[in-house]
């Protein structure tokens, strides 16, 4: 019986080192070549846009047009710009940043280690589930509804309510999906070395997920910064500097919208443009966000 075993194994191994035949390798380039075709089949819509944006937009992109206010259609002895809407574009989206993520994390680090298989947990993933799923002019319904009707205004606080409410799902379900993914022997580990729930959760799980999560947030700022209806119903837009917090404040997305559907070829050519400087500005953190992180992972 062993000599028997023996010689099948050894049956075994030899057609492991055998080269494939000339039908699998063909199969095998086939469907490689098919792979790749589709993949840049894929990715095809969205070089041709980003490349439209940059040809229609880096040409009319000059510093004036960084740091000055738009300027009246018709006028041309004053430089045009939308300094404004950059300005009022970082601070609706750090507001919005600054409560959803925090409080995203935390919904996902809850789900992910101190709340699974039970049903509230089902629940609250489900509540979340369909939160990222909402329509984003529905939200800017519900935040019109509740920030915009009780301060009587339009306001950066109600646009930052309103793409808070947008992150905030995003967050969570990421982050709890990257929480999951770092493998259990890191907690039987630190668990034997010691550590408490607490310890393995924020010293070890949460530094290994950090990427991963980083990824999350970048995904919901992108989509927050680019966001158009939520803030035509609570932040409204205007031409000039910001007075506050509680006052109408413009973004880069409704400026865009607003422009891209001007008669006046002047305010198409800026719309271009702030597409380009929005899509930089979205590349930028994602690309700082990174650097930071794999800084800190390296150490």
């Amino acid at each position: 019986m062993t000599a028997q075993t023996s010689l099948s194994n050894l049956q075994v191994g030899d057609e492991l080192h055998q080269p494939l035949t000339v039908g699998r390798n063909l199969f095998s380039q086939v469907m490689t070549v098919l792979a790749f075709a589709l993949t840049a089949l894929a990715l095809l819509p969205l070089f041709s846009v980003l490349l439209e944006i940059l040809n229609q937009g880096i040409g009319q992109l000059s510093w004036d047009v960084l740091v000055n206010l738009p300027a009246p259609v018709g006028v041309t002895d004053r430089p045009d710009g939308f300094a404004n809407a950059i300005i009022g574009t970082l601070i609706m989206v750090g507001l919005a940043s600054a409560v959803s993520i925090p409080f995203g994390i935390l919904t996902g680090i809850f789900l992910s280690e101190f709340a699974t298989s039970t049903k509230f947990t089902r629940v609250v993933h489900f509540m979340l589930v369909i939160l990222s799923s909402v329509p984003s002019i529905i939200v800017g319904i519900f935040a019109y509804g509740v920030v915009v009707l009780a301060t009587k205004g339009a306001s950066a606080f109600a646009g930052g309510f309103a793409l808070a409410v947008i992150m905030l799902p995003t967050v969570a379900l990421t982050t709890e999906e990257a929480l999951k993914l770092v493998p259990n022997s890191y907690r039987l580990a630190s668990a034997s070395l010691g550590g408490g729930r607490f310890q393995t959760t924020f010293r070890v799980i949460l530094t290994s997920a950090v990427p991963a999560i980083t990824t999350g947030v970048l995904l919901a700022v992108a989509r927050a910064a680019g966001e158009t209806a939520p803030l035509i119903f609570t932040a409204r837009s205007s031409q000039f500097w910001i007075q506050g917090l509680f006052e109408p404040t413009p973004s880069m997305s409704v400026l865009i919208y607003n422009y891209a559907g001007s008669p006046f070829s002047e305010q198409n050519k800026l719309a271009w443009t702030a597409a380009a400087v929005l899509l930089g500005i979205v590349l930028f953190s994602s690309i700082l966000s990174r650097l930071i992180t794999r800084k800190r992972s390296t150490r």
